[in-house]
């Protein structure tokens, strides 16, 4: 029995120019040829064939990746304010910059308990005249004492009341508006002294005195 003779697709040598020419592309779309399979039980090669035509393939569009087209562009515009708002004024973005210069001492404490603490370190310094505390402690406190003595060489009803809103003891800023101008009048500044001391039995925390000055 003789074999079935298969037609098979002529070799070619495959080129740049070849490869080239058979990228998909928008405006190019590669034929294909159509596969030619002899009918069986034949086997005269004039026989007739079956034509098969597989469908074109659609360009295949070029991968960006997730990049934008220019990131450089895109970060600066993001960057360059801190906020931007909407025509009906709600905020699209919000950027935070780093804290530089704005150190502030925590304490240990959330910012409501670090003021209140502040508040009666001030208001005990006050009424006392010297208290011991550690080191963290008085320097914090040191610019409140300043800033409440400077609202009582002011004296007027303003500064009186935004006194009476820092200190918890009502006498003690009636007091402190009194004798201010005895004692401080001729002082442009620094009315708290820090000395240092051993530190603390148990956590050997610095401690410190704070004083006001004569």
């Amino acid at each position: 029995m003789a074999a079935c003779p298969i037609a098979w697709a002529s070799t070619t040598t495959w080129s740049m120019s070849s490869l080239r020419s058979s990228l998909p592309s928008s405006s190019f779309h590669s034929v294909r040829r159509p596969r030619h399979f002899p009918s069986i039980g034949s086997t005269s090669t004039s026989s007739p064939r079956i034509r098969i035509s597989l469908p074109e393939p659609n360009p295949i569009p070029s991968f960006l990746g997730l990049a934008p087209l220019n990131p450089l562009l895109s970060l600066s515009e993001e960057f360059t304010s801190s906020a931007r708002k909407t025509e009906n004024g709600s905020r699209l973005l919000r950027v935070y910059a780093m804290r530089h210069g704005r150190k502030v001492p925590k304490l240990n404490r959330p910012p409501d308990q670090r003021r209140a603490l502040l508040r009666g370190l001030t208001t005990q310094l006050l009424i006392h005249g010297r208290i011991c505390t550690t080191r963290a402690r008085a320097r914090a406190m040191r610019k409140w004492v300043d800033k409440m003595i400077t609202l009582a060489k002011d004296g007027s009803l303003h500064k009186r009341r935004q006194a009476l809103g820092f200190i918890y003891d009502k006498q003690t800023v009636h007091a402190l508006f009194a004798e201010v101008e005895e004692r401080f009048g001729d002082r442009n500044g620094g009315y708290t002294r820090i000395i240092r001391t051993l530190p603390r039995r148990g956590d050997n925390a610095p401690m410190a005195f704070i004083e006001l000055v004569e």
